[in-house]
């Protein structure tokens, strides 16, 4: 009896081990990454010299820590030998070294980002030939983790799509039409198998024309994308026009408004193109029963000109153009008038703000700034216990102060857009620590320039700029407690974060009411330009390149 209680207490010793001893966490992966295609031109290039194309290889920590460890990364250079020539950029890639057959990177930590490892110059071997290709490999070793290797191919010669910059007024009004022509070549020595042509268009601007081989996308409350489908095989040397017409229509809201428009390569014919797949789900045909054309005509040397580049697409730089519109319309911001009544003690909230009364919409998404600042002075007897994010306590007087609450006045920024017809509004919680009858503060919607305040170029009306705030107006005198006409209790205070201002559409010119709007404002401050391009409102997506733009910036600037 006494060994079979023995070998049940160390039976039990060894489940009470198991429980106990932590499991090992699986090894970390990282990610290593480059292009998943490079072309290079031919030997010897334009001017007789050979075309140099830049290749970065980055890595790639997810895990959100940093790992602590040596790490060396190897890219093998053997494959491309009599096929590519390799010129590591030193300035670019530290810890880099090369040889004949490697680069190889040493990293004494990574950090929880996607970061840079080596920066390659590649250029067709001398004796290269045409359609010659090899791949080039990334891997890495360390301790503790494990790395998920890169590969790129590399290929002498492709196709390169290049568009001719189409001829645009800059200046259109609300209701005003002009074509667009599309006319683009295949520089390469390659040919492509369909062509994307894809539109992007700002707010206020309208594609007119639909047809059954183009989809359309809201790519972002600011931003429409249309892609169109273009069937043929495009030959090297060859120039194409787009037969259909396509026309741009200024909207009734248009502002200062703009475009992007691309070709790509579509993918071959029975597949559906890359550029379909980049649009999503929710795009769907027209179903019109027409389709967009194309034709071929008289190549210029303009036309063909080739240019620098990484990719499939010898010189994707090339295939793409942005243009600014400037319409001639105002937009009329209108501050909202508020009245609360409450009795001492009571906490009250107060939706303070303004609305855009139209016609146009406003954006200085290109500046980074905010459209507009409200300027918000508390009535007395009343102290702030809650300010919403994007709004800035300040003394009486304008000046800087440490504490957000309990400020006499407030400073509130908009978004970098403003559509039109569009209601902002600023969730603030209010204590009534005495009453004092009619006690009056204000609301204004202003411009905001770093020395000051300056009036909007957009905003010819300046009467309704200005709106009375007021807790227990002296014709109704203190009630007993809160009413919910302009104003309502709130619960008790919390530490949770202060809410964003609310935005909501609407066509009312009423006082602010109680609740919150489908869609939060940010806190950017503007720059204090009066008038300023557009720039889509956010990051657009190349559907057919796969690549990222900030869409529609002034011709002349650098590119996205």
């Amino acid at each position: 009896m006494r060994k079979r209680i023995s070998l049940l207490a160390a039976s039990g010793l060894v489940a009470l081990g198991l429980a106990t001893t932590p499991a090992h966490a699986a090894d970390p992966v990282f990610t290593l990454s480059g292009p998943a295609e490079v072309g290079l031109r031919p030997h010897p290039g334009p001017g007789g010299d050979a075309h140099k194309t830049t290749v970065e290889f980055r890595v790639g920590n997810t895990t959100g820590t940093v790992f602590d460890k040596r790490s060396t990364l190897t890219i093998d250079l053997g494959a491309l030998k009599g096929i590519a020539d390799v010129t590591l950029d030193k300035d670019h890639s530290p810890g880099c070294t090369q040889t004949a057959t490697a680069v190889t990177c040493v990293r004494d930590g990574l950090y929880p980002r996607d970061s840079r490892v080596a920066s390659l110059g590649l250029s067709a071997a001398k004796d290269s030939k045409l359609g010659a290709s090899a791949d080039l490999t990334m891997t890495g070793k360390t301790e503790g983790a494990t790395f998920k290797q890169a590969t790129t191919r590399v290929k002498v010669g492709g196709p390169d799509l290049v568009l001719e910059e189409a001829a645009l007024k800059p200046k259109m009004n609300p209701g005003d039409t002009q074509g667009l022509p599309i006319v683009f070549a295949n520089a390469g020595t390659e040919s492509v198998d369909g062509v994307a042509l894809r539109i992007d268009t700002s707010h206020g601007m309208d594609l007119v024309e639909k047809y059954d081989n183009c989809s359309v996308e809201k790519v972002s409350d600011w931003t429409t994308g249309t892609v169109c489908l273009l069937d043929g095989e495009f030959q090297p040397g060859a120039v194409y026009e787009v037969s259909g017409a396509l026309t741009l229509k200024a909207a009734a809201h248009a502002f200062h408004e703009g475009i992007a428009y691309s070709v790509n390569a579509a993918g071959k014919e029975g597949k559906e193109p890359a550029a379909r797949q980049q649009l999503g789900k929710n795009t769907t045909g027209t179903g019109t029963g027409k389709k967009l054309a194309v034709a071929e005509r008289t190549p210029t040397k303009a036309a063909l000109r080739p240019g620098p580049g990484a990719g499939a697409d010898l010189a994707p730089g090339n295939n793409r153009h942005e243009f600014d519109f400037e319409a001639k319309n105002t937009a009329d911001l209108a501050a909202d008038a508020v009245s609360l009544k409450g009795k001492a003690g009571d906490t009250v909230r107060a939706d303070l703000g303004f609305r855009n009364k139209g016609p146009a919409w406003v954006s200085y998404a290109r500046l980074g700034s905010g459209v507009a600042r409200t300027d918000i002075v508390i009535p007395e007897g009343a102290k702030v216990t809650k300010a919403p994010a994007g709004c800035e306590g300040v003394e009486a007087d304008g000046a800087s102060r440490k504490q957000n609450a309990g400020a006499p006045r407030y400073f509130c920024w908009t978004d970098s857009e403003l559509g039109e017809q569009e209601k902002v509004s600023y969730p603030f919680e209010l204590k009534i620590e005495k009453v004092v009858a009619d006690a009056k503060g204000s609301v204004t919607v202003d411009g905001w320039a770093p020395d000051g305040i300056q009036v909007q170029g957009f905003d010819p009306n300046k009467a309704n700029d200005k709106a009375a705030f007021v807790i227990n107006a002296r014709d109704t005198g203190p009630t007993p407690g809160p009413t919910s006409s302009t104003g309502s209790p709130s619960p008790k205070p919390s530490s949770s974060t202060s809410p964003s201002p609310t935005v909501s559409a609407s066509t009312t010119t009423t006082a602010a009411v109680t609740g919150t709007g489908p869609k939060a404002n940010g806190n950017l401050a503007s720059t204090g330009s009066s008038v300023g391009p557009v720039a889509f409102g956010a990051a657009v997506l190349v559907a057919a390149g796969g690549l990222l733009f900030v869409a529609v910036r002034r011709r002349g600037t650098g590119r996205a």
